[in-house]
């Protein structure tokens, strides 16, 4: 789970709670849902969050949410905004990254800790919305030293530049330009850096250009971002000198770019309140897109930041259902507000007899998508600690289902055999699933097939549903290569595919899987364990020889029981042993689950 780090006497300031003692505020904060993992080296707060939230990434954030709980703040609040003097002109952008946003801030009156809580902030957001910057990145700027007037470019004369710092006078239009360079083109100072240095050279040379390199490699042109001056930002690489913000820094531009304009839209809305609670007033820009600008905003204007608030329609009885609890209609508009949140009485679908509200969400919740995370505001607001535990109102007795039967046997037995039972992610990425271990989606063999995928991921690590458990063991094998040996791994877990057949288009089983990793790994070891769980459920196993690509030819059989072929038996092929490290053989077996029933 991400982790925030805030000093306490800052979240005490900005909550206008003085008196609060640290247990006292740890106790309101596991109350929002924030756990006290420890003190940083400087004595700050370390604080895990659900990622839902990710408003909460800074302790701007968090003190918002902590003056709701205190009933200091009521109902949902929207900043007001001065009208845009700013302007982006979107033209020319790489294909792989159209999108733009931005906002301008001024009268911050910054000090060392506000801006190491924006520079966190920023962080956060690029490591969770952003997805580590492919699909959003942020750049915050010094405005004073931004010179408005026609963006230049790499390809304009120093008379038309000489032109467009004249013509950036007063009364002028200001604007920046976002477009795609040459990576071997202009040069700029990029942070951290004392000489000017092209793109290309950035990504070659400078420390943080080598770290995200991948994320422009093989664009013929890169992203840039251009004023009257010249380059001063490289998206989503890295900013230039010219225009670092510093403690001293009133006035900011802060701009976006991205693979999705709603992304990065919300990750500059949580930016935008975070400063605003610093005191900064919101400054609206202009974004627009050429005509012929790739992307699907082409030929079109937007003013950002988007404050626009949204609305989630929620039925009484479901709230008083969920929650356990009956309330009447002022104690929802109560709980709503100490959430931060609107209710009005809504008449769904014309009918008038059913009970409803229109709840009112401020457009820095990014999370609230269905109305079931509206009643868990409403829930916490009320306090789950208030609860009070009461009996189901059914006539039956729970009792452990005959699967989970099964597994609990399985996993004694492997256990037994010396077997550390492990519990993995069921999401793996399609490297790991599929071509570190040899195997292609369109092969027949345990562990291929075609992968449910995400179509949203969360991170690049985990795209998919894994096909096959034994990925997962390989992947802890690797991480283990500083432990001693002999390391005997196993798993009982999900696996799925995509099989059209079925009614959800998605066919899920539990499999075993196990892996023996020592100096005198064999076949003949994985077997004699195999042989002994089979036994144990009285099953007849043989093992006729198979091929699979992550086992060595010759080494590999398939597993059957009772005649039933149901998965694979082998050692571990050194491609696949090489690709993850390791140095010792290993042995490894995985069959389904329900063949021991």
């Amino acid at each position: 789970m991400p982790t925030v780090d805030i000093d306490p006497d800052e979240l005490r300031e900005l909550t206008g709670h003085a008196d609060k003692g640290d247990e006292a505020l740890k106790d309101d904060l596991f109350n929002l849902g924030l756990e006290f993992e420890g003190e940083s080296e400087d004595g700050g707060f370390e604080l895990e969050f659900a990622p839902d939230r990710l408003d909460r990434l800074s302790v701007e954030g968090i003190a918002r949410s902590l003056r709701y709980q205190y009933g200091d703040d009521r109902g949902v609040y929207v900043p007001s905004t001065n009208d845009a003097e700013w302007t982006i002109e979107v033209d020319g952008t790489p294909e792989e990254r159209p999108y733009v946003t931005g906002a301008v801030v001024r009268g911050l009156d910054l000090d060392e800790d506000s801006l190491d809580s924006l520079i966190q902030l920023q962080e956060k957001l690029h490591a969770t919305m952003g997805r580590k910057r492919a699909k959003g990145a942020i750049g915050v700027h010094d405005l004073t030293m931004l010179k408005g007037g026609s963006a230049s470019s790499g390809d304009q004369t120093e008379a038309e530049r000489d032109d467009a710092r004249v013509s950036s006078g007063e009364g002028a239009e200001k604007s920046i330009r976002y477009t795609g360079i040459d990576p071997e083109g202009e040069e700029f100072v990029p942070l951290e850096g004392d000489a000017a240095m092209t793109p290309a050279e950035v990504l070659s040379e400078h420390h943080i250009g080598v770290e995200y390199a991948d994320l422009v490699a093989g664009l013929d042109t890169v992203p840039a971002i251009y004023d009257s001056v010249g380059l001063f930002s490289f998206p989503p690489v890295i900013n230039g000198k010219r225009t670092e913000v510093t403690a001293d820094s009133r006035d900011l531009f802060i701009e976006m770019t991205g693979t999705d304009q709603w992304t990065i839209d919300h990750m500059l809305n949580i930016v935008c309140y975070a400063l605003d609670a610093r005191g900064g007033r919101v400054e609206e820009v202009n974004v627009e897109y050429a005509d012929d600008a790739p992307g699907e905003y082409s030929g079109r204007s937007f003013v950002r930041p988007d404050l626009q608030t949204k609305t989630k329609t929620v039925a009484h009885d479901r709230i008083e259902t969920i929650l356990g609890v009956e309330l009447d209609e002022r104690d929802v508009a109560d709980l709503a507000e100490r959430s931060g949140l609107d209710a009005s009485r809504a008449d769904p679908d014309g009918n008038e007899e059913i009970e409803a509200y229109e709840i009112e969400i401020p457009p820095y919740r990014v999370d609230a998508l269905h109305p079931i995370d509206v009643i868990d505001d409403l829930g916490r607001a009320y306090g789950f600690n208030t609860l009070e535990p009461r009996y189901p109102d059914v006539s039956t007795v729970g009792g452990r289902h005959d699967r989970s039967k099964l597994e609990r046997a399985t996993r004694d037995v492997l256990v037994g055999l010396g077997f550390e039972d492990l519990l993995n992610f069921y999401m793996i990425s399609e490297a790991h699933n599929y071509e570190r271990l040899n195997v292609s989606q369109d092969s027949d063999v345990v562990g291929g097939g075609e992968a449910v995928t995400i179509q949203e991921p969360y991170s690049e690590d985990y795209t998919m549903l894994r096909s096959w458990a034994l990925p997962s063991i390989m992947l802890v094998l690797e991480n283990n290569t500083h432990r001693s040996y002999p390391q005997d791994l196993a798993e009982i877990g999900l696996a799925a595919e995509v099989d059209e057949s079925t009614n959800t288009n998605v066919a899920e089983h539990r499999t075993v899987a196990a892996a023996v990793a020592r100096h005198d790994a064999s076949y003949e070891d994985a077997k004699a364990r195999l042989q002994a769980i089979a036994a144990n459920f009285d099953k007849e196993l043989t093992t006729p020889p198979t091929e699979h690509p992550t086992f060595i030819d010759g080494r590999t059989a398939a597993v059957e029981l009772d005649g039933e072929a149901v998965g694979v038996i082998g050692e571990v092929h050194p491609e696949v042993l090489v690709e993850h490290d390791l140095e010792v053989p290993v042995a490894a077996f995985e069959f389904r689950l329900d063949a021991l029933e």
